[in-house]
């Protein structure tokens, strides 16, 4: 194969994603909406970048702003297309965007997020090679219905694409689909560019109409299979879109698996792009693993557990039906069962956050255990502490949030509200149920609560009261004529 960098150089990407997409039955602009954790066009332009082409315009009108600001962060330029008059005139449109140095332009639609970097490439590649004016990639599928078929001459060169509707009998029962990526020498395309007329239903101009200008005109045009025809599959439907999105799906569960990773029942799933996992990983049915999440060697998923941008070192473990995003376990931790991180979180090396505890904008240092019931909010951990169930810390006072901080070693007794500002020194214990307002020295015990009285045979006095309730209200007596009766006997 050529050298990718100087052949590709000559080559600019315009991919069409000015539509809404009526069928889909949205307001969203049909290539915003999202399979296998990106945007359909996000996907489509982050499979040109390894092109190094000598740039991708994105032909924007529907949502122009919104589409913009996806893709522009990727290096690509959005082009304004006002009217939308067709795959035609969006051409028109990038016509002037396109750098004057490029010979060839690959087309493609935005909303066909499947098709792969090195497809592309090879399109390109064999548009070289054949000196064509324009080859188009194409799919075989047993079922066509609804695509444009490929009509080829005797010399395997391509004729023409019908659309279904225009088709004839013969014609589509035509298995070559046209896939709406095209690679093109623009000397040749810019001619029959300004020859297209709209003389269609939609009175609008036709990229598809340029594949006949092009024959009439003596040009040859050609036509590269695609390996997998899943590459060329669209996201008209909402049928369609759930399709792309298992097919992404599928793909990263195998990569994944390939490099090592253990997934149980695999199609139950849910992992994001951008997602890394270390080897000997194991993960267990149902769980999601989301944005930019990082997994180390050797940790364990259990069943249910959501994990959003979260950073997992070597060998940290995740128990059942947990929520977590943005936070970090470190080595030999373990968070759950139903645990919460919220963002901020950090738990220590063989640190223990346990079932119904929720964590944010905390660290817990080597070894500390909050196992029960907990929140713990803006606080500092310190080695080798234990936060008795129950315990919050209350952090907000109102106006703003503050922090607590605890030291190594120690005790925090059931039931206890740590208010903050406060901190709690090294080895210091907390007795259960206090309501700590004020900082605890180190080696010492910290107390608040109400004193307890003990008042014999109240319980005795209550039940025999209430007995006399009961009978009073059968003889129409009410409660409060009972208690006067009570004090006249008295």
């Amino acid at each position: 194969m050529p050298s990718r960098a100087p052949a590709l150089a000559e080559f600019s990407a315009v991919v069409l994603a000015a539509g809404k997409g009526t069928r889909l039955r949205s307001n969203l602009a049909k290539v915003l909406h999202r399979a296998g954790g990106r945007t359909l066009v996000e996907h489509v332009v982050r499979a040109c970048l390894p092109l190094r082409a000598r740039e991708i315009a994105v032909i924007v009108g529907y949502q122009a702003e919104a589409v913009g600001a996806c893709v522009e962060p990727l290096g690509a330029v959005a082009v304004l297309q006002q009217p939308q008059n067709g795959t035609g005139h969006a051409l028109r449109v990038a016509r002037n965007k396109l750098n004057r140095r490029s010979k060839y332009v690959l087309v493609m639609p935005g909303d066909a997020p499947l098709v792969r970097t090195e497809t592309l490439e090879r399109l390109a590649h064999a548009h070289l090679a054949s000196g064509a004016a324009a080859t188009i990639l194409t799919a075989m599928l047993a079922e066509p219905a609804g695509y444009g078929r490929i009509v080829r001459k005797s010399d395997n060169s391509v004729a023409r694409i019908v659309e279904e509707r225009a088709a004839t009998l013969e014609e589509r029962g035509i298995q070559e689909i046209n896939s709406s990526l095209y690679a093109f020498t623009l000397e040749a395309l810019w001619p029959c560019l300004d020859a297209l007329r709209p003389e269609n239903a939609h009175k609008e101009l036709y990229l598809t109409d340029a594949i006949a200008l092009l024959n009439d005109r003596g040009q040859r045009v050609l036509a590269e299979v695609a390996g997998d025809a899943q590459e060329v599959l669209g996201s008209n439907t909402r049928a369609e879109l759930a399709e792309v999105d298992r097919i992404f799906r599928d793909r990263k569960r195998r990569a994944l698996m390939d490099a090592g990773v253990t997934i149980f029942l695999p199609e139950t799933v849910v992992i994001d792009p951008d997602v890394r996992i270390g080897p000997d990983t194991v993960i267990e049915p149902c769980v999601h693993l989301l944005g930019s999440t990082r997994i180390g060697a050797n940790c364990r998923i259990h069943t249910g557990s959501v994990l959003k941008d979260m950073t997992l070192d070597d060998g940290a473990i995740v128990l059942e039906h947990c929520v977590m995003a943005a936070s970090r376990i470190r080595a030999g931790a373990g968070v759950g069962p139903f645990s919460r991180l919220r963002p901020g979180a950090d738990i220590g090396p063989k640190a223990h956050v346990g079932n119904f505890v929720e964590v944010k904008k905390s660290r817990l240092g080597e070894g500390a255990k909050a196992q029960h019931l907990s929140y713990i909010g803006d606080a500092t951990i310190g080695k080798g502490t234990n936060i008795g169930a129950g315990t919050i810390t209350c952090n907000y006072d109102g106006v703003q949030k503050n922090r607590t901080t605890i030291g190594n070693q120690v005790f925090i007794g059931s039931n206890t509200a740590l208010v903050a500002p406060v901190r709690v020194g090294d080895r210091a214990y907390v007795a259960a149920g206090s309501t700590i307002t004020e900082n605890v020295p180190a080696d010492g015990l910290g107390i608040a609560r109400g004193k307890q009285a003990n008042k014999p045979g109240w319980a005795a006095a209550r039940r025999k009261q209430m007995q006399a309730v009961t009978a009073g209200k059968g003889k129409g007596v009410s409660h409060r004529g009972a208690k006067r009766a009570k004090g006249r006997r008295a």
